[in-house]
């Protein structure tokens, strides 16, 4: 829990209270003339790191109830404002609270409007805690915050008054339910009876709250009287119920157990209201009532340096915690490699053991294991003619007139250079002579090594056409040897056409011939084939 700064300041005195891991400390207390101001500015030099929480106690505090037009969003906003700034247009520190709504007719809100009609009470102090930049996160009032604390007791009635003698005297305040109504603050000298000054006050405050319609003649008003345990048995003695006033003495330690803060704040040392409000404060911080004005910007870049610290503490744990992740990681792939290194060993060891073991072979493991793998690679890409030649018989299929005479089918070796020769249809590429005279070894290109090398495949055939229909003879070959060139990686080259139809050549010959034979027109096809 972060440390804050108290300050609870009345009309005459500003004090100063610490809150630290669940301790509420009293610190010195500053006179409102030039010599207490100088001494608080002193007490505030070096305080720039803890939030403060003022709380103001002051006779100079006015409540008004206003109804409003239930209005939402922005334009409610801007109504109340208008309606506040027009009630309380000599001082900044005002405050409006919507607290509940009519049950009838437009169901206007009820609004409670308070301000500190005398700014100049407060303003030096705020003024010097933004000359010393402390983060003042927000500015309370005293009244409002017995109403959080009868909400957390657990006081709350259809009317109810809440007399507690504080810093600046004795405070009285009204209460419909949970909601503060009104609140006044009666200044008591030092020769005055707190037991006395109770009991005539309660009597004023109830003929007030029925001169104003807060409270009907007949309806029970309900005084709780928070003092400390040593007073309360005098209050009891002087204070007496009646047929509409029920009196209830709260001591300041059950007020502690009731708002659990028994366990969070040093109690031996809250011995006063205002400390139990402090401590409440300290504990569970509601927002502010009254505005701090510019002092307030101090505290908003507190917290923008408190998020920018966490931000800065998360990424370093993360790093770390990366860190320490990254190098538990190197230390156990160091282990598993160790112990990968180990086995690796082993298995050697019973390796070269086996081996040992075995007979003296011809050849050496090694070559024995490249001789599957070339095995392997010459059944996947070694040439074959049974994939051009179904080419073939598919496009036959479709050529109905054409029949075959001679197929020639040839491995092309990959060039070299760039001008190798390419290998011809009626060559054996396998038996290239040296000048010598002895055959050169079969190029591995030639047998798939290291892939499917180019193959050539002759066709030479004829079509059954009659000896007179020239040109159905030249479609029927130019179809067949264009169906072939449409499968993938084919190309058709038409070495002989069945009829040479070219404007150099002399066509002659007769059309009526005897000979069948010779009749039927032949072809020869060069079909070259890239797998």
């Amino acid at each position: 829990m972060l440390p804050k700064q108290l300050f609870y300041v009345t009309n005459d005195r500003l004090c100063t209270f610490d809150w630290r891991a669940g301790t509420l400390t009293p610190g010195p207390c500053f006179g409102a003339d030039r010599d207490g101001m100088d001494a608080f500015a002193r007490h505030l030099d070096g305080a720039q790191q803890a939030r403060a929480y003022l709380v103001a106690d002051l006779v100079e505090e006015d409540f008004a109830r206003c109804l409003l037009p239930h209005v939402r969003g922005r334009a409610g906003r801007s109504l109340v404002e208008r309606r506040l700034s027009h009630a309380y247009r000599d001082t900044p520190f005002r405050h409006a609270e919507i607290q509940d709504r009519d049950s009838e007719g437009r169901r206007d809100d009820h609004t409670l409007f308070s301000a500190l009609t005398n700014a100049a009470m407060v303003q030096p102090w705020v003024a010097l805690m933004e000359q010393n930049k402390v983060p003042l996160a927000g500015l309370y009032s005293a009244a409002h915050l017995a109403a959080q604390l009868v909400r957390r007791i657990g006081i709350a009635q259809e009317h109810l008054l809440l007399i507690a003698e504080q810093g600046g005297g004795l405070r009285q305040s009204y209460f419909q339910g949970p909601h503060l109504k009104f609140s006044r603050l009666t200044v008591l000298a030092a020769h005055d009876d707190v037991v006395e000054a109770t009991a005539s006050e309660t009597a004023k405050m109830q003929q007030f709250l029925t001169s104003t319609r807060l409270l009907g003649r007949g309806q029970m008003l309900h005084v709780v009287v928070l003092a400390p345990l040593a007073r309360v048995e005098a209050l009891e003695q002087r204070c007496e119920d009646d047929h509409e006033l029920a009196f209830h003495f709260v001591d300041i330690d059950s007020a502690c157990a009731r708002l659990k803060l028994a366990g969070d704040v040093d109690t031996a040392d809250v011995d006063t209201v205002e400390q139990l409000l402090l401590g409440l404060l300290g504990r569970d911080a509601p927002p502010g009532q009254y505005p701090p004005g510019a002092a307030g910007r101090f505290y908003q870049l507190w917290r923008a340096r408190l998020a920018l610290n966490c931000a800065s503490a998360a990424i370093a744990l993360v790093g770390a915690l990366w860190l320490l992740a990254a190098v538990w990681g190197g230390v156990r792939d160091d282990q598993e490699g160790t112990r990968l290194l180990a086995e690796a060993a082993q298995l050697d060891a019973r390796y070269r053991a086996i081996m040992a073991s075995l007979p003296p072979t011809a050849a050496r493991s090694a070559n024995m294991k490249a001789a599957v793998q070339l095995d392997g690679l010459l059944a996947a890409t070694a040439p074959a003619p049974a994939p051009l030649v179904t080419l073939v018989s598919r496009s036959l299929e479709r050529a109905p007139a054409i029949r075959l005479l001679a197929l020639d089918w040839q491995v092309q070796q990959a060039p070299q250079a760039a001008q190798a020769p390419i290998a011809q249809p009626g060559l054996d590429a396998g038996a290239v002579k040296q000048g010598d005279g002895a055959p050169e070894p079969i190029a591995a290109s030639v047998v798939g090594l290291p892939g499917a090398p180019p193959q050539v495949l002759r066709i030479d055939g004829e079509v059954e056409f009659g000896p007179s229909d020239y040109r159905a003879i030249v479609d029927s070959v130019d179809q067949f040897a264009r169906d072939m060139a449409a499968n993938p990686g084919v190309a058709v080259h038409i070495v002989e056409a069945p009829v040479d139809v070219r404007q150099s050549v002399k066509f002659s010959g007769k059309t009526d011939s005897g000979d069948a034979a010779s009749a039927k027109p032949r072809f020869a096809i060069n079909v070259s084939w890239k797998p």
